[in-house]
């Protein structure tokens, strides 16, 4: 999908509620207060229409940590695949480019996130930190003067000269150079959800190191730190995000 149909895309799915797999949803605006501020946090309670909860576990566990991802995807397909009857992989919540939050459920809930042989054990982690799904394609390849997107060498994103939707890195990350950039909403978006969250849990506003940030961390150190972390710090290979393509000082600063 071109980076300029995605606005149409996310429009779609917010006036009709239905997913990629024609899954239905209600969506209902909803507000919740920031812990020892005067701030609200506006997100969009995003429940199907058939009552499903399946595709998570209703278990309250302590948390200690936030998990970041993107979603190498796009809304319509983001909220189909985490919401897959009966599959239990999910995330509480997922933030579109428009700066939309979505909530699936409960963030006191759990459901794996992490995947197999992740650091730590996917179970055990997944049940102690809370994920966050920012609705990006994740890296991109370029051929000729295009930049396509990992489904298909003519799936095209974008053109070379459209530096507004892309970053390139210096030095390539986990072989890749070409990244599809978070919006200037997304980052607000996650900036409020990481202050409500942090306060409603008493986790710390606190970032791994910037020399362990983009790599897996030991697993004592890992399992043990409280704070915000991403999907690379767990897996060695496979995955990509959320890496430095991604506006660490943005939301480290504004915490």
């Amino acid at each position: 999908m071109k980076a300029t149909s995605i606005a149409k895309h996310e429009k779609t799915f917010f006036e009709t509620g239905r997913d990629s797999d024609g899954k239905e949803f209600n969506l209902t605006e909803m507000t919740v207060p920031i812990k020892g501020t005067n701030e609200v946090m506006p997100y969009i309670n995003c429940r199907p229409k058939n009552g499903d909860a399946s595709f998570y576990y209703q278990e309250k566990n302590s948390k200690t940590q936030i998990v970041l991802h993107y979603t190498a995807g796009y809304i319509k397909g983001d909220v189909a695949a985490l919401s897959r009857p009966n599959n239990h992989v999910s995330t509480p919540f997922i933030i579109a480019r428009n700066g939309h939050i979505l909530n699936l459920w409960s963030s006191a809930f759990w459901s794996y996130h992490l995947g197999s042989g992740a650091i730590g054990g996917n179970t055990s982690g997944s049940k102690r930190t809370i994920a966050i799904e920012l609705s990006n394609i994740g890296f991109l390849k370029r051929i000729d003067n295009k930049l396509v997107t990992v489904y298909s060498d003519t799936d095209v994103y974008c053109d070379i000269r459209e530096k507004q939707f892309y970053t390139k890195l210096e030095s390539p990350y986990r072989g890749e150079v070409y990244y599809a950039k978070f919006t200037r909403r997304q980052y607000h978006s996650l900036q409020l959800l990481l202050r409500y969250l942090t306060t409603e849990y008493d986790i710390p506003a606190t970032f791994l190191p910037e020399d362990k940030r983009y790599g897996v961390v030991a697993e004592e150190e890992l399992v043990n730190f409280r704070g915000i972390t991403s999907h690379v710090n767990y897996r060695s290979s496979g995955k990509w995000d959320i890496g430095p393509a991604f506006d660490w000082d943005r939301i480290s600063n504004a915490l």
